[in-house]
């Protein structure tokens, strides 16, 4: 079975309900899934500081972001010791450490990464839309 963990940009069209308009080939192949698609807590940390520092403005308040998307059906996967202390292999050419984070718990929990970080394109646990 396919089991999905959202990168941070689809999270963020989740929350904002703009995922069908922005990501509509994401949204069709997410919504194939739908019953084993995760979201990190490092997502929302990441939306958290981003939105703190003015990089980003979601359309709901912070508190509201991760209630939304768990009634829209997606599951909260938290952090572990296990996901900090490994390290994806391959390791990614990137240096952002939520990319190498989420990775981590794809390689921990058997998931797929769907994001649209040109960086990680060809990464094995990796589906670039």
């Amino acid at each position: 079975m396919v089991k999905l963990l959202l990168d941070t940009h689809f999270v963020l069209a989740g929350a904002d309900g703009d995922m069908a308009v922005k990501y509509p080939r994401a949204e069709r192949y997410i919504s194939r899934f739908a019953d084993a698609c995760f979201i990190s807590v490092a997502s929302f940390w990441e939306i958290a500081i981003k939105s703190r520092l003015g990089k980003l403005s979601p359309k709901l308040p912070l508190r509201e972001i991760p209630s939304f998307l768990n009634v829209a059906g997606f599951r909260t996967l938290r952090i572990d010791i296990e996901h900090v202390l490994t390290a994806a292999e391959p390791e990614p050419p990137t240096r952002d450490p939520f990319d190498r984070l989420l990775l981590a718990q794809c390689q921990v929990e058997g998931l797929q990464l769907v994001t649209i970080d040109r960086a990680l394109v060809g990464h094995p646990l990796a589906l670039r839309f």
